[in-house]
């Protein structure tokens, strides 16, 4: 969840004007103690434990083992089309990462903006 309240507070990426929206399978009791001891205030937790949100957005494709999605991003536009998606834990990265560095995270975005 660090990468959460990192994207949550860092100012170039709120300077985006995106919603970051965390899409979990962890149940929201799950959640809820992390939530509050991190601070995360500005970020709406879901939690997708049927992975059906997982599916419809086609981020189940590296799930782990255990059929969890992998650390995913996916950048929706305003009319609902899906601009960019990248998954840090598919097997074709090398540095399979469960921590993006925001400047890299910003940087993407901002190009798959326009």
């Amino acid at each position: 969840m660090q990468q959460i309240v990192d994207l949550q507070n860092d100012d170039e990426f709120q300077s985006l004007g995106v919603q970051l929206i965390s899409i979990a399978r962890d149940s929201t009791a799950e959640q809820t103690p992390d939530i509050n001891t991190l601070g995360i205030s500005a970020v709406p937790m879901l939690s997708d434990p049927d992975l059906s949100v997982s599916a419809a957005y086609d981020v189940l494709q590296f799930a782990i083992d255990n059929g969890e999605p992998s650390h995913t991003f996916v950048l929706v536009d305003q009319t609902g089309k899906v601009v960019w998606v990248k998954d840090y834990g598919a097997p074709d990265n090398p540095n399979r990462t469960m921590y993006v560095p925001v400047d890299e995270l910003t940087s993407f975005v901002q190009q798959n903006l326009n």
